[in-house]
């Protein structure tokens, strides 16, 4: 595994990481969210998501770092694309991106052996308004499950302020994928549901780290794998959107690892 022997882990399995570890992950989630911003040029109209998945993947290479996701499980693309009511986990093809589609990008890399894990929303065109106010919503109940991350705090916490203001806004939010704990390994325990009871759960402690990632639905919170055994969409076919940080427990808070560099993590930004 390539631990730390200084690691802890708690009773739960939970990795309590060194301080000296944060450096490692902002670096890995630094070169993640940099692709991302870097990506934002080439979500137009007419592109294909395999091109788009082709440029991410020789920006990995360019960067000399590794793509976590080519070969995990037998995937074989440097990212996952998912459109419109593609909730999660949608392969790049040669479908043509659309005026008006809306997409997720998630992109992880490996820097010196920690993995920086993202993703974000991202329009090719102009976004209507019903798309625009699920991107909203989701990309708020991501940052209000941030500001639920303390030392004292419950993973319970970060999933009922993600849930109740979800469906505060009469969206759903997804109960089939959950956010992880993540280091120097793609996958680790916890999970993070984006759902849940205040109070409830695991305790946050300083040096877990892990992603949030919740997903929202303008339906339903139902999701079906399609045939090719990774693609996850909605079962009523309504509009999904996500948003994803990596980020570390602090002695007061949280710090996020995935932060973009030009401040265009959410897509009206992306002048």
């Amino acid at each position: 595994m390539n631990e730390h022997p200084r690691h802890r882990l708690t009773s739960e399995g939970i990795r309590l990481h060194e301080p000296a570890d944060f450096a490692g992950m902002h670096k890995a989630g630094a070169l993640a969210a940099r692709i991302l911003d870097e990506i934002i040029p080439h979500v137009v109209p007419g592109q294909t998501t395999e091109e788009l998945d082709r440029i991410i993947t020789q920006m990995v290479e360019d960067a000399g770092a590794t793509s976590a996701t080519i070969g995990y499980k037998g995937y074989k693309h440097g990212s996952c694309i998912s459109i419109n009511h593609v909730v999660c986990h949608g392969i790049p093809s040669q479908k043509k991106l659309k005026d008006g589609d809306i997409l997720n990008i998630d992109v992880t890399v490996i820097v010196d052996g920690w993995f920086g894990d993202t993703s974000r929303m991202f329009v090719a065109g102009k976004m209507n308004r019903k798309a625009e106010r699920l991107v909203q919503v989701t990309h708020d109940a991501l940052m209000l499950g941030i500001e639920a991350v303390k030392p004292g705090n419950t993973f319970g916490d970060i999933g009922h302020a993600i849930q109740s203001y979800v469906e505060g806004h009469r969206m759903s939010v997804v109960r089939d994928f959950c956010g992880h704990g993540l280091g120097r390994v793609f996958h680790a325990p916890p999970n993070v549901l984006h759902y849940g009871r205040a109070g409830t759960g695991p305790v946050l402690e300083e040096g877990m780290f892990f992603t949030i990632e919740p997903m929202v639905n303008l339906g339903r919170p139902e999701t079906k794998i399609l045939a090719d055994d990774w693609t996850a969409v909605t079962r009523d076919k309504s509009l999904s959107a996500q948003f994803e940080h990596s980020i570390g427990v602090t002695a007061d808070g949280a710090e996020i690892f995935t932060l973009s560099p030009g401040g265009r993590f959410h897509p009206t930004f992306s002048v």
